[in-house]
């Protein structure tokens, strides 16, 4: 649960959370909502240590360190550094380059601020979370830099992502959102009904959530198996006629595929949502990363994206931000050895 009283810009984050002892205290009542308790003995009084941030039981004398088992463990930076690294990621509709957060944090090698960034990528992993639901528009795009040969599907040295979009279709026509006589409305239907007001036109919002994923192939069993993963089996999946998705109806579907070959009009005025997802996602890696990502690490570039698109309705940029080091928290901690996927030497 978010509190209430969130800030609302980079000074007033700042003033909340500019000292490691702020972060700590944020920290302690998120790992211990209800107060503290011994994992040992059920005591509900602690001490804290003064330089390590543990915590030691009064009766048993147990130790409870603060950072262990989150994205935090055997960090010898400040806490600061941290909230204020997820607030750059977070904050903006780019996010942050390593190179630049490197600048703003005074890192000394590109190496660290690197690591940094997947180490909070790995907090805004989708998986677990409730599947897409409702109208939902599928398909697949392909990353990576212009190569002689065939294009599409089949082109070599691309890297096939899958792509899922939830359709929420909100027509508001122009009225007044503060009228007495009209249902009160509240966040972004909100911001749309008084620009409807203001200027006199409709108002159509059509996307909800999103699901990005790296696979393989654009085969049948790979896109299915996406689906499968993202999508709840009561949606109606809109696709367009590649082969892939014939098997949709057999999981249980409602598929709608749409032969884009015999249609009249170009392939985004019928899959709106995915065309402008998978043009906003080559558009930022090719902008704020300048397409230096690498197909293995791709899928971490991904959750980055989708983390913030699902969040982008959210009242405060802070919002997103402690949301994440909620999420950090209850994150593994990933070494660097890990994020390369190199085996751990002994």
């Amino acid at each position: 649960m978010l509190p209430a009283d969130l800030p609302e810009d980079l000074p007033t984050f700042l003033a909340r959370f500019g000292t490691d002892s702020a972060c700590r205290e944020h920290l302690f009542r998120t790992r211990w909502p209800n107060g503290f308790r011994c994992a040992g003995c059920d005591n509900e009084r602690a001490y804290a240590h003064k330089r390590r941030l543990i915590y030691e039981c009064t009766t048993c004398k147990k130790q409870h360190s603060l950072l262990a088992g989150t994205l935090f463990e055997q960090t010898k930076t400040g806490l600061s550094k941290w909230f204020l690294a997820i607030y750059f990621v977070t904050s903006s509709k780019g996010g942050i380059a390593a190179a630049e957060l490197k600048r703003h944090l005074g890192f000394g090698s590109d190496q660290t601020a690197w690591t940094w960034l997947h180490k909070i990528r790995r907090a805004m992993v989708v998986a677990n979370r409730k599947p897409l639901d409702g109208p939902v528009e599928a398909d697949e795009m392909a990353i990576g830099g212009p190569r002689p040969g065939k294009r599409g599907r089949g082109a070599a040295g691309k890297t096939i992502v899958a792509v899922a979009v939830e359709k929420r279709s909100l027509t508001l026509t122009p009225r007044d959102p503060d009228a007495p006589s009209h249902k009160p409305l509240r966040g972004k239907a909100r911001q749309l009904a008084k620009r409807a007001f203001r200027t006199g036109k409709k108002v159509r919002r059509c996307f909800g959530r999103a699901r990005l994923e790296r696979v393989h192939n654009a085969r049948g069993a790979t896109l299915e198996a996406f689906l499968g993963r993202a999508v709840a089996p009561s949606a109606t999946v809109a696709t367009d006629g590649h082969k892939g998705y014939l098997g949709l109806d057999q999981r249980g579907y409602a598929h709608e595929p749409i032969n884009l070959s015999k249609a009249s009009g170009p392939a985004h005025e019928y899959l709106p949502a995915t065309h402008l997802v998978a043009s906003l996602v080559k558009r930022w890696l090719l902008g704020t990363h300048h397409g230096g990502v690498s197909s293995k690490y791709l899928q971490r570039y991904l959750d980055e994206y989708v983390f913030r698109f699902n969040r982008r309705c959210m009242k405060t940029i802070v919002g997103r931000c402690l949301r994440l080091i909620d999420l950090a928290i209850a994150t593994a901690p990933a070494p660097y050895w890990l994020i390369c996927g190199k085996m751990k030497s002994t």
